[in-house]
Formats: C-alpha cells, sequence, structure tokens
C-alpha cells in the first residue's frame, strides 16, 4: 500500500521552502498538474508486465507529457520543435516513455465536454504517428520551415520575437542597465550568499570561453519553472551578452539530482560522472539539435545544467478550446514522431535497442492495445491519488 502524502513529502524534503510551497499549491489544482509533479508516484505505481517489460530499451526522457514539448533556439540558433526537458531520462523500455505520455493525454481530457470519446483518439494519433516513425527507421526533426498547424503557428511566431521584448518580459529597465524582475512569477530574489555563489562560479566559466565579456554576471534570481524540480536549486541569470540593455542574454543554471526512474530501472546504467552529465548527454543524444550553451557544470562539489534560458510560455497551448479535435491530432501527430525520431537517433548506445530492434517493435500491433490499457488504468490511479493529496493539502499536511 502506497502512503502518497509520505511518498510526497519525503521525495521533496530538502527543497528551497519557498518554491516548495508553489510546487505544493501548483500540484493541488488538477489531476494533470499532480501528473506532472509527481513523477516519482507514477513509476512507483507503474505495471510490469506484458509490454510494459518486454518492449525494446531506449533513451527515454523520462517525464514525457504534453507539456513536455517545445521550441527552443538550437546552438546554431535555428528555431525547434522538440522534446525539451531530460532531468528523468534513464534507459528503460520505450513503453514506459509512451504510457506515461498517453495518461497525460488522458487527464488532460477530462476537463472537455467529449473528454473521453476525444481522448481516445488523439491517444491512437499518437500511438499510429509512433509506430508508423520507428517502422520508417529515419529520424528527422521539426523546423520552422517543415512545420504546420499549431507548431508551424508556434514557430513563426519566434520569427518576429525581438531580444529587447523578451528581456522586456524578464527585467526591469534601469536607465541603460537591466536587473531581473523578482515579483515572485518567474523570480524571487536571491540572497547575497546564493548571488555571491552564482557571480564566482560564471566568472570562472567565463575565462574558459572565447569571449568572456559576454558572460559578465548583471544579476542573478532563483528561478520559478517546471512543476516537479520546484524547489530544486535554480538560477536564472542575466549576462552581458553582447551589450546592455538590448544585447543582454538569460541563462538558466539548475541543479542536476538523479531521475525519478532510477529505483524501479532494471537495466545497467551507464556510470555517469555526476546527474548533469546525465542529463546533458541524453539532452544532446536525443535531440536533433542541442539547445543554446548546454553543458554540465559543477558549482563546487554540486552537478549543474547550464543552458540557455527556454521561455515556459512556448509551448502548443493545447487546453484551449478554440482548437479542434482534427487540429490537436495533427499536434498529437508530430509529438509521436518527435518520440520515434529521438529513440531512433539514441538506438545502439550503451544498451539501447539498434534502430531493428525498433522498427520490429513499430510494426507491431498488439503493444497499441495493451499501452492504452496500461494508460487507462494509470490515469484511474493519478486521480485517486489526486484526490487523497488533495485531501491532505486541504487538511495543512503541506504547510511549510
Amino acid at each position: 500500500m502506497v502512503n502518497v502524502v509520505k511518498r510526497i513529502q519525503e521525495y521533496n524534503a530538502g527543497r528551497d521552502p519557498q518554491r516548495l510551497q508553489l510546487k505544493y499549491k501548483n500540484i493541488r489544482n488538477d489531476p494533470f498538474t499532480f501528473l506532472r509533479g509527481t513523477c516519482h508516484l507514477f513509476y512507483e505505481r507503474l505495471p510490469q508486465s506484458g509490454v510494459m517489460r518486454s518492449a525494446p530499451l531506449a533513451w527515454i526522457c523520462g517525464d514525457l507529457h504534453l507539456e513536455n514539448f517545445g521550441s527552443y533556439k538550437g546552438d546554431n540558433r535555428l528555431a525547434y520543435f522538440d522534446l525539451n526537458d531530460f532531468d528523468e531520462a534513464a534507459l528503460a523500455p520505450v513503453s514506459w516513455e509512451l504510457v506515461r505520455l498517453l495518461t497525460s493525454v488522458l487527464i488532460a481530457a477530462d476537463a472537455a465536454p467529449n473528454g473521453a470519446a476525444d481522448s481516445r483518439i488523439l491517444c491512437r494519433s499518437f500511438i499510429d504517428a509512433y509506430g508508423a516513425a520507428l517502422t520508417l527507421g529515419k529520424p528527422r526533426w521539426v523546423e520552422r520551415d517543415t512545420a504546420q498547424g499549431m507548431v508551424g503557428d508556434l514557430l513563426n511566431s519566434l520569427r518576429g520575437r525581438q531580444r529587447a521584448d523578451y528581456l522586456n518580459a524578464r527585467t526591469v529597465r534601469k536607465g541603460k542597465l537591466r536587473v531581473l524582475n523578482t515579483d515572485g512569477k518567474k523570480a524571487l530574489p536571491a540572497s547575497d550568499k546564493q548571488r555571491a555563489k552564482v557571480t564566482a562560479f560564471m566568472k570562472r566559466f567565463a575565462a574558459e570561453q572565447p569571449n568572456p565579456d559576454f558572460y559578465k554576471v548583471l544579476d542573478v534570481a532563483r528561478r520559478i519553472a517546471g512543476t516537479g524540480s520546484l524547489g530544486v536549486d535554480r538560477y536564472t541569470i542575466l549576462v552581458q551578452g553582447k551589450g546592455s540593455p538590448d544585447g543582454n542574454y538569460l541563462l538558466d543554471l539548475k541543479q542536476a539530482l538523479p531521475s525519478s526512474l532510477a529505483p524501479y530501472l532494471k537495466a545497467a546504467q551507464p556510470r555517469w560522472k555526476n546527474q548533469a552529465q546525465r542529463v546533458v548527454s541524453l539532452q544532446r543524444r536525443c535531440q536533433a539539435v542541442s539547445m543554446a550553451f548546454l553543458q554540465p557544470v559543477m558549482l563546487g562539489k554540486t552537478a549543474y545544467v547550464l543552458r540557455g534560458l527556454q521561455p515556459s510560455e512556448d509551448r502548443v497551448a493545447l487546453k484551449q478550446p478554440r482548437h479542434t479535435l482534427a487540429e490537436i491530432q495533427q499536434v498529437m501527430t508530430v509529438m509521436g514522431n518527435i518520440v520515434a525520431w529521438a529513440q531512433l537517433r539514441s538506438s545502439g548506445r550503451q544498451g539501447s535497442a539498434i534502430a531493428d530492434e525498433l522498427i520490429a517493435f513499430g510494426e507491431g500491433k498488439k503493444w497499441k492495445k495493451q499501452l492504452l490499457d496500461a494508460a487507462q488504468d494509470c490515469a484511474a490511479q493519478v486521480r485517486k491519488d489526486w484526490q487523497t493529496y488533495s485531501k491532505a493539502y486541504d487538511a495543512g499536511a503541506f504547510k511549510l
């Protein structure tokens, strides 16, 4: 018998109290946000029979859900739509990745008028696209010139984004200089100790780069972003970039913790130097093009992931009522393709199945129904666990 309240409290122990309280409040809102914020609980509940055990091994992001796809600037400065969160990445059966995504579709559809019927259609669109892309055996990618529908609209909207406008949304102008906006929405003030730690690190980091002045720190704040990782040591860093005020850049520095899948993995995992190396290595391996500035770094004895700050708004808003079922189906097809491409791209590496095994899996049919059945069970469990959590939260069990 899983004690939901105890498991959540134990998993989040030691996190920044101010941001952890935000997480607890957020996951009280609805089952979908709860699913996002309790990846560890999902895998503890995951069935371990049939396709959940027999599917080929692949490098998976581990926390696949509808909002783990988004646009970003690659290190070649072009915009892509791809998987974008690899904190939980590990070597595991492909079915683990798929059933979590399908569960998120079923949960997200709860509030829609035709939710149950539509969610089954969307799940089939995703599964069929995933299987077909595996069968072709050739990884591709989604960029602005090839994207269509809602994904194309998202990537095209980035074309007109001005750096100054983006900076204005995250910073406050003080003459010719900027400071980060710490109003509690996207960021919170950093303590003097935290600011000094990050600034000292960036100075050492900059000294090893071709253009050290680019990384001159102008301001540091504690970042508010994500759901599952809220409370983890994380910073937004405003750096000089190409010059103040409108050439500044925003960087994201996030502590890398062990994958929440780790206790349940049967496949032997590589001996990574640290958790940041795991996250970055697998992100580089699975994405078509790496995010700008992406690299593992050390602050003292603690591993962090450094990358360009990616706006949380750069996702396809599937919950909008104005979108038709056909439009959302098209997005699900794109997502199915992306997951298959990531697995093909990283196939045959350190224990993952070779492309031929993935192709053979994609050609199968039995696994599709098994996955849908497993996702239905998982969705029911998530709803039940959220109800348990909500009662405990309302009773004050999660007040810090």
